[in-house]
């Protein structure tokens, strides 16, 4: 009996331990996704703008350093890439920049509006600003 409850409690411990090391799940992991909101959105607006540039070095480095933020919290290349090449997360994270371009008053069906707040994030120096040029 006193084998047992040993086996029962070490199993119990075992998937406690476990679970206090699972992953959320990228799609948690809200600073990853605010950065690559940020992204996301600088990459619309140079499309968008003729008068507007991307700083794409600075753009694959911040990537990248997104990815190794993952990374160290123990998600795979393989899940990173899942993620980011998935279908409906794209779809989310466009719906979610959309979002972010109406809740700043321009619309992702707008270019001017667009090339406006990218010129204004531009002037702040802010996260999307900083990924982006104007030429």
């Amino acid at each position: 009996m006193r084998l047992i409850t040993t086996a029962v409690l070490t199993l119990a411990i075992s998937a406690g331990a476990a679970g206090a090391n699972a992953k959320p799940g990228l799609k948690h992991e809200a600073d990853i996704n605010e950065g690559l909101l940020f992204i996301a959105a600088a990459d619309k607006i140079r499309r968008a703008c003729d008068g507007i540039g991307g700083r794409l070095f600075k753009a694959q480095s911040y990537a990248n350093a997104l990815k190794d933020a993952a990374a160290d919290r123990g998600y795979t290349d393989d899940e990173i890439d899942a993620y980011i090449n998935s279908s409906e997360n794209k779809a989310e994270m466009r719906a979610r920049r959309n979002a972010f371009f109406h809740s700043r008053g321009a619309s992702n069906l707008d270019a001017e509006s667009l090339c406006a707040l990218g010129r204004e994030e531009i002037a702040k120096k802010s996260r999307i600003g900083r990924l982006l040029k104007a030429k």
